[in-house]
């Protein structure tokens, strides 16, 4: 098969990878455009371009895939145009598309033979949309998985190929995030295996069942000490590492974060507040919620790097 490949992140540089390992050639990748990151905000290419380079591929990155004057301007149109021409040029049988970031008008969608497939990081129809790993845990989800889509026009609504599914156990943003991109890969390259038969017996989506994982902001990161023990410690898991739970402790200057925290047996003494201390200890800080107890494992000041709390609580005078 002549396959084009379109991600951006890590998560689809795994794929990516794993399609090239199992003996697939992938001439053409699309990427999104080299970004400013890091201190000196220098241009940085994504981890799919960077891959793609090391394999000999082809790389293009347009702003945008529309061949229509937008808000982008001209010059994205002719981004567009040229893109075009490449993967007419190419005919490609088959686009595989993992967390690439623009979106597929109806023109790419129709332009390879058995037409674009979407690695999804949830078990479809549940958490369409930008952030289904972090809502799967922020939701209390058991388990999440791996989805292979025929993309059509909506948001994640094409038929189902196939789905791999994992236990959550506990797996914070970061952690589910490596699972689900090893996983990633190995449905596609199944899938790839098999792409005539899945097609044929491709499933709808349900329409009950559905809900949607709407973009992470910044302003869900403010811990809100109103809310139950269990809530809580699924925040923390869900915005780890991205935006980072935030709080504020007595005696410490500024905005702190908290990456860890655990259940505790404590009961809250019946004259607690939400939000007040209860102890502090090498073990951990426990502070009542609006149900119980929650132990902060690991934190982080302004400015400074992530510390277990047995490190965080040296010279804090959190009680006077």
């Amino acid at each position: 098969m002549k396959i084009v490949f379109a991600g951006t992140p890590d998560f689809a540089r795994i794929a990516y990878e794993a399609i090239i390992d199992a003996g697939y050639e992938i001439p053409l990748v699309m990427t999104q455009p080299d970004r400013p990151a890091g201190r000196g905000m220098k241009l940085q290419a994504s981890p799919v371009k960077v891959s793609a380079l090391e394999h000999g591929a082809k790389v293009i990155q347009p702003v945008s895939l529309r061949l229509t004057l937008g808000k982008l301007g001209p010059d994205a149109v002719i981004e567009a145009e040229n893109a075009k021409a490449e993967l007419e040029a190419l005919s490609p049988d088959i686009i595989v598309v993992a967390a690439y970031g623009l979106i597929l008008p109806q023109w790419v969608l129709e332009l390879p033979k058995f037409g674009c497939i979407n690695i999804h990081a949830s078990l479809l129809p549940r958490w369409r949309g930008a952030a289904p790993i972090q809502r799967s845990i922020e939701a209390g989800d058991e388990q999440t998985g791996i989805s292979i889509m025929k993309m059509d026009a909506g948001l994640d609504t094409g038929d189902v190929l196939l789905m791999k599914s994992i236990p959550i156990d506990g797996m914070n943003a970061s952690e589910l995030h490596d699972k689900l991109a090893e996983l990633g890969g190995i449905a596609i390259v199944e899938a790839l295996a098999d792409i005539k038969v899945l097609l044929d017996g491709a499933q709808k989506q349900e329409e009950d069942g559905v809900t949607y994982a709407e973009k992470i902001q910044k302003s869900e990161a403010q811990l809100d000490w109103n809310m139950g023990t269990m809530q809580l410690e699924r925040n923390i898991r869900a915005f780890n590492p991205f935006p980072g739970v935030t709080l504020t402790l007595p005696n410490i200057d500024g905005v702190l974060k908290v990456w860890k925290a655990d259940f505790t047996n404590s009961k809250r003494p019946s004259d607690a507040v939400p939000g007040q201390i209860l102890r502090v200890g090498s073990d951990g800080i426990d502070v009542a919620t609006a149900d119980g107890v929650i132990r902060l494992l690991e934190l982080q000041k302004p400015g400074g790097k992530k510390q277990d709390v047995a490190s965080f609580i040296n010279g804090w005078h959190w009680n006077e």
